[in-house]
């Protein structure tokens, strides 16, 4: 009976060490699917972030042709206010 005890044990602890394989093995794929998950949202988040960013280069690069347009208009006007200025002599 002793000798049959003492074969066991070694099948025992390769019994445990499989269950524990198993039990990190399923940790694994749980914490593998969560990192898919924020993955996905970040790659999500990345695109919301660079169509921001084009949408603001837009509107920089429209306000920058705004001030330019104003600037080309207020040399008009100061242009018109000499002459009218010219013309009340």
């Amino acid at each position: 009976m002793s000798r049959t005890t003492t074969e066991l044990q070694p099948i025992d602890r390769l019994d445990e060490k499989v269950r524990q394989l198993v039990t990190l093995i399923e940790t694994l794929r749980g914490e593998r699917a969560q990192a898919l998950d924020a993955v996905a949202r970040l790659e999500r988040e990345l695109e919301v972030a660079k169509t921001r960013l084009a949408e603001s280069e837009s509107a920089n690069t429209e306000a920058a042709s705004l001030r330019e347009e104003r600037e080309q208009i207020r040399g008009r006007v100061v242009e018109m206010i000499a002459h009218i200025e010219k013309l009340k002599l």
